[in-house]
């Protein structure tokens, strides 16, 4: 609580941020998102988001091959399959040179029907991953992050008696369920419960 009140009018501003990107932002915009997100297993989200900029300023996000895009990405793990992955996610969204993303989301009944779209049709996104996107695009406010950050600390705050190793969506699920029930007891939002844990460790809020 002591650093929630000390950060949260900066929580609430970068929540209201990637809400308006839904709400004003571009295709292009929310493709890139996507694209981080497919960047951030196991590596520093500066760098991904770094990585994104710029493969978008050599004209690359649209257009590069395999081996350019993972040229750009040498502070990324797992560059090349990551770029596979870009690639198919391109082939997925992107008609004529424009991505199409936000129609797609909103034919889904819910967010978590999305999540599990998401999940099931873009290869090398697994459900943090997906609700990290679909939080950062401003729709997946109800939906947990489960990255290393948070799990160490529910694991610190007794949430969970282990960090799991793998987070198949059985676990995912449980473990989601089980940090919800913690952000009620200690009366904060899940949205802002997931950037303060990520604050805690980090020590700044990001994306």
């Amino acid at each position: 609580h002591r650093i929630y009140k000390s950060i949260k009018p900066e929580i609430i501003l970068r929540l209201e941020e990637f809400k308006e990107l839904w709400k004003t932002g571009s295709e292009k915009d929310v493709f890139k998102e996507l694209i981080f997100c497919l960047l951030t297993p196991q590596s520093k989200a500066e760098k991904c988001w770094d990585a994104v900029k710029n493969l978008e300023e050599r004209d690359l996000l649209f257009n590069g091959n395999v081996n350019e895009i993972a040229n750009e990405l040498k502070n990324v793990r797992f560059r090349f399959n990551k770029s596979r992955y870009i690639l198919e996610a391109r082939k997925k969204f992107v008609v004529n040179g424009n991505p199409k993303i936000k129609k797609q989301i909103k034919e889904l009944e819910n967010i978590f029907d999305a999540r599990d779209w998401l999940v099931e049709n873009v290869k090398g996104l697994g459900y943090k991953e997906a609700s990290h996107f679909l939080r950062n695009i401003g729709i997946g406010e109800n939906l947990t992050i489960l990255d290393r950050h948070i799990l160490k600390n529910l694991k610190l705050s007794g949430v969970i008696d282990e960090v799991p190793k793998n987070l198949p969506g059985k676990i995912y699920f449980e473990i989601e369920r089980k940090m919800i029930e913690f952000s009620q007891k200690v009366k904060i939002s899940i949205s802002h419960l997931d950037l303060v844990l990520w604050y805690k460790e980090a020590g700044k809020i990001f994306k």
